[in-house]
């Protein structure tokens, strides 16, 4: 494995552990000391888009309807 392909790897977990600790909900201060973060802007602008449960069942809905395979209607809820 080359030097850039271990950076990306390193890297992605890095976003992967800020999501488990926020989804945990670790404070923010907590987790700019865990990942060793001297600004806790880095913490927030660099690692901050974590994907909360809500997207997750949001897109999951949205995906459920965009691959029906029996061909009926889904009604649309109002509200």
């Amino acid at each position: 494995m080359k030097a850039t392909a271990r950076c990306y790897a390193t890297h992605a977990f890095r976003h992967t552990y800020r999501s488990w600790l926020d989804a945990v909900g670790t404070p923010v201060a907590v987790q700019q000391k865990l990942m060793r973060h001297a600004d806790i802007r880095t913490t927030f602008n660099i690692y901050g888009d974590v994907v909360t449960d809500e997207m997750t069942t949001a897109t999951s809905k949205v995906a459920q309807l965009a691959f029906q395979t029996n061909g009926a209607q889904t009604e649309r809820k109002e509200g």
